[in-house]
């Protein structure tokens, strides 16, 4: 295809305004904990992505936060406990709210209700709900720290991830609202919108929260890398790191624990939540970070823009505008091929995901590309075409091709959490095919 296109420019257009919640039938609950003031910021969030919102809360929760707000957010009645058992109703309010739902988001989650759940108990309308739902839950708990690290709490927390379709989002440290800096905050509303995301970005039938990662350790490195040319400037790329983090997060919803190592990123910092990371700026940096995590590591996915060049030795101070010209013009060395040498010294059955940035013909690209596997000896290579619309740095959406051993796939240009989820899914099968060679 040409590089733009009255067809691409619509295509992109569309892919950007159709967020994976518009028309989904989403049911947020809320339980007693303060963290509870921000729930509302969420359902208004969901509403705006498109999505059908119901609220319920439980007796504590609406001490916190008004009903009449999230009855007027969501655009429908909020339920309460006195709800539930309605004479003039035909079906049980649980079960009728259990099946409605597509997704059920306990935000937050405290330490009452996750108690009930834990138990199988039904006392209460959310309780009720929790244990008629056969729909993904996304579990978002918030409370004080010394609560949260109470073994009683922490045994009941354990518990639920083994029930199906959980989805678990830690909470975070800061200062909470009892003045306690520490482990207890609930997880950003922009960070749970996105688990809410990912449980429609798994393609068709694939509204579907199981752990086919859960016990896999994913490393993944992401964003930019910067080369000091002198203390105020750097040779860098337009990578956001958008896919390497949505990759990231997409596997650690789906069971995976997840070690992200990143460059400067552009990314809203929720979207950073939950994953354990180490920060880097030059690709020194970055190698020894992957180093270190490599031997721990079960799938290595390469997103990271790394830049081709380097100092051999940067100026301490900042060069006088003169100056430049003479110290671009020598002094630099190339980047040593970090794709390269990682996958040389992986173990028996670790897998590799490479990504490359290529232009040109589709016929030549692909042989490129593939020649650009082999070399760098990656299982697996995203190529991206980042001359074609919607395919370059810094895009919202992403496609190109996927190249395996001996074949190659389209990847139609579509939004990076559910490329994300498409390349997990073809790195699942890989993982499988690798087991079965080791067994034989």
């Amino acid at each position: 295809f040409p590089t733009t296109t009255w067809w691409t420019r619509n295509l992109l257009m569309r892919i950007e305004q159709a967020s994976p919640l518009r028309g989904r039938r989403v049911l947020v609950a809320v339980s007693g904990s303060i963290a509870a003031v921000k729930t509302p910021l969420l359902v208004s969030a969901l509403v705006k992505a498109g999505a059908q919102v119901r609220c319920l809360v439980t007796p504590s929760g609406a001490a916190l936060v008004s009903p009449v707000a999230l009855a007027s957010l969501s655009r429908h009645r909020c339920y309460l406990d006195a709800d539930q058992w309605n004479p003039t109703a035909s079906r049980p309010l649980h079960i009728e709210l259990a099946e409605w739902a597509e997704v059920t988001i306990v935000a937050p989650l405290s330490a009452s209700s996750l108690a009930r759940w834990s138990l199988g108990s039904a006392d209460g309308l959310l309780a009720s709900v929790l244990l008629a739902t056969e729909a993904p839950v996304i579990a978002a708990p918030a409370m004080n720290t010394a609560m949260w690290r109470h073994p009683a709490v922490q045994r009941n927390w354990l518990q639920i991830q083994d029930f199906p379709g959980v989805i678990p989002l830690l909470p975070v440290s800061g200062l909470l609202a009892c003045d306690r800096v520490g482990d207890g905050r609930m997880a950003d509303p922009t960070l749970i919108q996105l688990a809410a995301e990912s449980v429609f970005s798994r393609g068709p039938g694939a509204i579907d929260a199981s752990n086919d990662w859960l016990g896999k350790s994913v490393l993944v490195s992401a964003g930019p890398t910067q080369e000091r040319i002198d203390a105020a400037r750097f040779l860098s790329n337009r990578s956001s790191g958008r896919m390497g983090v949505l990759l990231a997060q997409a596997a650690r919803f789906r069971g995976a624990t997840v070690h992200l190592v990143h460059g400067p990123l552009d990314l809203p910092d929720a979207w950073l939540e939950g994953l354990q990371r180490t920060p880097v700026e030059s690709a020194d940096q970055l190698s020894t970070a992957l180093q270190l995590e490599l031997p721990s590591s079960d799938v290595l996915v390469m997103t990271a823009a790394v830049a081709d060049l380097r100092r051999e030795k940067a100026p301490e101070d900042k060069l006088a505008k003169q100056q430049l010209q003479a110290v671009l013009s020598s002094g630099w060395a190339e980047v040593p091929d970090l794709l390269a040498d990682l996958s040389h010294q992986r173990r028996p059955g670790q897998l590799v995901l490479g990504f490359s940035a290529l232009t040109g013909n589709d016929t030549h690209l692909l042989e490129r590309a593939e020649s650009k596997r082999l070399a760098k000896g990656c299982d697996l290579m995203m190529v991206n075409p980042v001359d074609r619309d919607g395919r370059g740095f810094g895009d919202q959406p992403n496609g190109g091709w996927l190249l395996g051993d001996g074949w190659h796939r389209e990847m139609p240009v579509t939004d990076k959490l559910s490329l994300s989820h498409q390349l997990l899914d073809a790195l699942i099968k890989a993982t499988d095919q690798a087991a079965e060679s080791m067994d034989s």
